[in-house]
């Protein structure tokens, strides 16, 4: 049925008020639809080995109930130098010095090989030393928490107004201000009010708890947010400087960490993305937190999408900062095995999602792919709801999509752990779902890994590798014609929270743009369709 005879059939029911809705559509008659783009995307990743020890949860559990155990007395022993941490090839990956499938040319282990040019500055953003980063610190903390010893902050002041980046920070005049003597410092934390900042072992500033008895804002809870918005700061302000978009351009924020900011009366209440976006100097924005575990990224990811097409918002950032909870998770297992503390680093992220412009690679918002209540929780289930469902729905086999981008854990973090190779395991039940399908020969699923798969290489920083270190990688290889789709995989384990045993999983296409873009509403086209529609009901009455 034609958009015209669709009108004469409801004008002559009497059914005029079906006829309303038709005047909010971009097109009448037409499948066209105007997708949303990526328009950047940018990565940082900041090394944090003294959080290993003093932050993470592995060592302060183990603290509490063995303080004098040989795990903590070796770890010392095993972190990496900043150095180090520059040329390990999974780092240089992340911040785009090199593309992922380069991982498959360097010999493994690959903390044992690392990259020879390896640069603390890539193509998408930074590697950002620990010292540099307590200074950042105290720069985005806007109510007087964070103290740095006097010597220290002076030597961190210059570093970061040099730095490329973080030089024109409005409040880097912070560090101006207020520096505090080493005997302060030493007289909170062994008080029990501040949470040490360790730099090579040595005290160098805290911060200070934000309320005398509230357990949501103790100077632990302040610690890791500040840690978390510090870190979101590095990302944003990498992506402002290395993209056309301008802080004042953005409209909405989304923030998707798994950090938790509030007080007694409402724990979770936020707002990092505005905490984050008044950072930056996005005066024009507004913005919210989005929570899902492994798979915020994805969720925020889609609802970015979604404000971007409808045109709610123009310009919409997605971002995220790093945990100083999961450093070092796994460090036991690194340990038993000789192994470098690989788990030392922060991880952060910022994506820009616009309207169509014809150039920028699409999200195909048609093809979201959800992980429902009902849908189950076994593998297959999930990667059925996440992966098969919504390309059915589109219309889009297996074999069009060129990369798959699901948990990109790098896979010597988690083999020696017992976790095995998180990417690979993905890749194998996708292709295993492709042949149960028809669409590949079982004989070549080993082929198909290869084809779509590659090396994961981010760190363990729960919501950080789940599909989105890619997007970056997709924007450009869609950008110059190497693949035409790549896919976006969120999962995660909403059991963590004990409130439910329920599985979770995002997922989105993004697809290689046309160039066409859809010239929107045309309201003059409406009326004359609706007139035509009008008299061609009245030849039809008199006829009758």
């Amino acid at each position: 049925m034609t958009a015209k005879q669709f009108l004469i059939n409801k004008i002559y029911q009497g059914d005029i008020k079906a006829v309303f809705p038709l005047l909010s559509l971009k097109v009448l008659g037409g499948e066209r639809m105007n997708y949303p783009v990526v328009k950047g995307a940018s990565y940082a990743l900041v090394h944090a080995p003294d959080m290993v020890i003093h932050q993470g949860t592995t060592q302060t559990s183990e603290a509490l109930k063995h303080p004098d155990s040989e795990h903590l007395q070796n770890l010392p022993k095993h972190l990496r130098s900043f150095e180090d941490v520059v040329k390990y090839g999974p780092n240089q990956v992340y911040i785009g010095n090199m593309e992922p499938d380069a991982l498959a040319g360097i010999a493994k282990p690959w903390y044992e090989n690392p990259v020879a040019d390896g640069e603390r500055f890539g193509k998408f953003g930074e590697i950002m030393p620990l010292d540099e980063f307590y200074g950042l610190m105290k720069v985005v903390d806007v109510f007087d928490l964070v103290l740095l010893e006097k010597d220290f902050q002076a030597q961190v002041k210059e570093k970061l107004a040099a730095h490329p980046v973080m030089q024109d920070l409005k409040d880097l005049a912070k560090l101006d201000k207020d520096p505090a003597e080493l005997a302060a410092i030493e007289k909170l934390v062994a008080g029990g009010l501040a949470e040490g900042m360790y730099l090579q072992g040595q005290l160098i500033g805290c911060v200070k708890r934000a309320h005398e008895f509230d357990p949501a804002l103790t100077h632990h809870v302040m610690f890791e947010n500040l840690v978390s918005k510090a870190s979101a700061v590095v990302a944003l302000k990498n992506l402002l400087a290395k993209t056309d978009l301008k802080a004042e351009e953005i409209d909405y924020i989304i923030e998707c960490s798994e950090e938790a900011c509030g007080d007694m009366n409402q724990r979770g209440g936020g707002n990092f993305a505005k905490a984050i976006g008044e950072i930056c100097g996005c005066v024009n924005a507004t913005g919210s937190d989005t929570r899902g575990f492994c798979a915020a990224p994805a969720h925020a990811l889609v609802n970015a999408a979604a404000l971007a097409q409808a045109g709610v918002y123009k310009n919409v950032v997605v971002v995220a900062g790093g945990s100083c909870a999961k450093l070092g998770m796994n460090s036991k297992d690194h340990l038993k095995k000789g192994m470098p503390v690989l788990e030392d680093m922060l991880g952060a992220f910022a994506v820009h999602i616009s309207e169509n412009d014809g150039v920028n690679p699409i999200i195909r918002t048609d093809a979201i792919g959800r992980h429902t209540i009902g849908s189950g929780s076994s593998p297959q289930a999930v990667m059925q709801a996440i992966v098969t469902n919504p390309l059915d729905k589109a219309g889009i086999v297996l074999a069009e999509i060129d990369r798959f981008s699901p948990e990109m854990q790098n896979p010597e973090i988690t083999v020696p752990a017992g976790a095995g190779d998180v990417p690979n395991a993905n890749y194998k039940m996708i292709a295993a779902l492709g042949v149960k399908k028809g669409q590949f020969e079982k004989a070549n699923l080993a082929k198909e890994v290869e084809r779509f798969g590659m090396p994961g290489y981010a760190p363990t920083q729960g919501h950080i590798p789940s599909g989105v270190p890619f997007v970056g990688f997709a924007r450009e290889m869609l950008m110059d014609g190497r693949i035409n789709r790549a896919m976006i995989i969120g999962k995660g384990s909403l059991f963590l929270g004990r409130l439910t045993n329920l599985f979770d999983g995002v997922s989105f296409v993004m697809e290689k743009n046309s160039g066409a873009v859809d010239p929107g509403f045309d309201q003059e086209q409406v009326k004359s369709m609706i007139a035509d529609a009008m008299r061609e009901l009245a030849q039809k009455i008199k006829g009758e």
